[in-house]
C-alpha cells in the first residue's frame, strides 16, 4: 500500500480520528477484513460478518500488528471512525488509485475471469511488478482490498470485476477507472438476478466499457468477437477497441494450430495484426 498517515486516511474516508490516535501514525501495509490475517502495519476494517462482528475483534487486530482500525462505531485507538466501513474502503481505494502510476486492467465476463486474471498476471509479471485480485474476490470488498495491496512500484494492477446486477460495475469503475477493459463473454451465471435475462447481463457487463477513458486518453477495450452480445458492446465504449477470437479477425488476436503435445504442453501460433508468434506452455 502507498504509505498514508492516519489523518490522510480519515480525510479520504470522510471519517474522524478516535481519541488517542496520533494523526501522524503511518500506515504502510494493505488492509484486511479478518483479524486473524492482519498485515503488520496495515488497516483492519471492522465489518459485520455472518457469525461475528469485526468491531469485537479490533483489539485483537491491533495486538496482531494492525496499525489502524477502520470502524463504524467507537473502538480502541488507533482508529478512524466512519459512517460505513464498506464505503470507506472504497473511498480509500479511490484515494490510493489516484496516486498510483500503474496501468489498471479490469476483467469481467460470466465465465473465465479468474483464469484470465491469473494468466495475465503471469505474463505481465515479466514486464514489471503486478498486483492482482486474490482468488475471485471481485466484489465491492475484494475490489478495494486488491487496490490497497498496490505499492508505488506496481506497474500493472489487474482487477477482476464481478457483477450481480446492474450498477455494480459502474460503482467499481467509479472507485478506480481501468485503463484497459476486457469483456470475456455473456453467459447465464446469476441469471435469476436479471429479470431481463442475458440482455440484462450484457448491459451490466457493458458498464466496464462505458467507464473506460476515451481513446485519446489511452482507453482500450478488448472484446470477444465470437460472442454476439459482447461484440454488440463495441459502440458503447469511448475507448479504442481490439478483438480476440478463435478464428481469423482483421483487427484482432487469435490462435491457430492449437494442440497439446504428448507431454501435456499446450501449443499454438498466436496471430496479431502485426505478426505471428509460436507459443508453448511451460
Amino acid at each position: 500500500m502507498i504509505p498514508l498517515t492516519a489523518a490522510a486516511i480519515a480525510a479520504a474516508t470522510d471519517g474522524h480520528l478516535v481519541p488517542g490516535t496520533d494523526p501522524s501514525l503511518l500506515v504502510t501495509a494493505p488492509a484486511s477484513i479478518d483479524s486473524r490475517q492482519v498485515h503488520p502495519g496495515g488497516v483492519f476494517a471492522a465489518l459485520p460478518g455472518r457469525r461475528t462482528d469485526g468491531h469485537y475483534h479490533a483489539s485483537a487486530a491491533l495486538a496482531a500488528g494492525a496499525a489502524l482500525v477502520l470502524a463504524a462505531r467507537p473502538v480502541p485507538a488507533p482508529a478512524v471512525q466512519v459512517t460505513d466501513v464498506t464505503r470507506a474502503l472504497g473511498d480509500l481505494a479511490r484515494h490510493v488509485a489516484d496516486r498510483l502510476p500503474a496501468t489498471v486492467i479490469g476483467i469481467t465476463g460470466s465465465n473465465g475471469k479468474t483464469t484470465t486474471k491469473d494468466l495475465a498476471t503471469q505474463v505481465l509479471a515479466h514486464h514489471g511488478p503486478v498486483a492482482a485480485t486474490d482468488r475471485s474476490f471481485n466484489n465491492e470488498l475484494g475490489f478495494p482490498l486488491t487496490v490497497l495491496r498496490a505499492t508505488p512500484d506496481t506497474r500493472y494492477l489487474i482487477l477482476e470485476m464481478g457483477a450481480r446486477g446492474r450498477g455494480h460495475l459502474s460503482y467499481l469503475c467509479g472507485l478506480v477507472t481501468p485503463h484497459v477493459g476486457v469483456v470475456l463473454n455473456v453467459g447465464t451465471a446469476h441469471l435469476g438476478q436479471y429479470p431481463d435475462g442475458q440482455t440484462g447481463i450484457a448491459a451490466a457487463k457493458s458498464e466496464l466499457l462505458t467507464g473506460l477513458p476515451s481513446a485519446d486518453h489511452g482507453g482500450l477495450a478488448i472484446l470477444n468477437a465470437d460472442d454476439p452480445l459482447v461484440a454488440a458492446m463495441a459502440p458503447l465504449t469511448p475507448a479504442r477497441t481490439r478483438w480476440w477470437s478463435q478464428r481469423p479477425h482483421p483487427n484482432g488476436v487469435y490462435a491457430r494450430d492449437v494442440h497439446v503435445t504428448p507431454r501435456g504442453r499446450a501449443c499454438f501460433t498466436l496471430h496479431t495484426p502485426e505478426a505471428r508468434h509460436p507459443s508453448r506452455s511451460a
